[in-house]
């Protein structure tokens, strides 16, 4: 997003946070809901996110034309969210329907953190990930775009049946849909992150061939507190195939010190002198 999209998305979150303080759980999780309707509204209706998205018009004037499509079809908590994000100014109309998609994502994960169950959203999210990524036909099943919506979200529903929460179900779903035009796996790794941030804290992926101890975790947790200036979540992959060593990735940061690695630097040293 350019600055004004950033601009608006912030105070409709600010909005989002202010409600979701004092609405019970079950409400803010009902809100996301609709405002995640209306992300998927937008998403396949180009002249209504044009409309909405366009700086020509005042933004009592978007957010009435919003209200009168919606009346009566969504909760009055979702009402004021979505006529916060329409009312601001949006770079792109895109910008527009990616925001609202997110607002919604952040309103399950208030209701989650209202529920106290957050961290666990968090860690179901990034296990689910997990789960995917290491079964290559699953992987492949539940990433085919050319495959019907409904059959990859339920393969992924009877995944998580009896052994998540209802938030991370949700989540899942958005996940398999693509959230913010990512695949599975990109997704998923944004929602934990998400989910991290609301617990003010940013993710570290640790990537090791054999399970480290609980001291090592602890250790690798308090270096990278350190260095980043706030509190860290680990969340370890174990894969031989990496040889030894580890791997560490916190945002945009990569600290790759594998095995794997060093013996691909060596080969591509030794076929540049050939």
């Amino acid at each position: 997003m350019q600055a004004a999209s950033r601009e608006s998305y912030a105070a409709a979150r600010a909005q989002l946070d202010s409600y979701a303080s004092s609405a019970p759980a079950g409400d803010v999780a009902a809100t996301a809901g609709d405002v995640l309707g209306a992300a998927v509204l937008l998403g396949r209706e180009p002249s209504l996110r044009r409309a909405l998205a366009d700086a020509n018009r005042t933004g009592a004037d978007r957010s009435a034309l919003l209200n009168q499509i919606l009346a009566g079809k969504i909760s009055e908590g979702a009402a004021q969210l979505l006529g916060a994000l329409v009312s601001g100014h949006w770079s792109r109309p895109t910008d527009l329907v990616n925001a609202t998609e997110r607002l919604g994502a952040e309103a399950l994960l208030a209701s989650a953190e209202s529920s106290g169950q957050l961290a666990d959203v968090e860690d179901e999210l990034f296990r689910l990930g997990q789960v995917v990524a290491g079964d290559s036909r699953l992987a492949s099943a539940v990433g085919d775009t050319t495959a019907e919506l409904t059959r990859r979200v339920q393969l992924v529903g009877d995944l998580l049946a009896g052994k998540a929460t209802p938030v991370t179900a949700r989540l899942a779903e958005l996940a398999v849909s693509g959230f913010e035009g990512r695949n599975f796996d990109g997704s998923v790794s944004r929602l934990v992150e998400l989910a991290a941030e609301r617990r003010n804290r940013s993710v570290a992926y640790v990537t090791v061939a054999v399970p480290m101890t609980d001291e090592q975790e602890r250790r690798l947790v308090a270096e990278l507190a350190r260095r980043y200036g706030r509190e860290i979540t680990a969340k370890v992959t174990v894969d031989p195939e990496i040889l030894g060593g580890i791997s560490v990735r916190v945002g945009h940061d990569l600290y790759d010190g594998t095995i794997l690695r060093r013996l691909a630097e060596t080969r591509n040293a030794l076929a540049g002198r050939n």
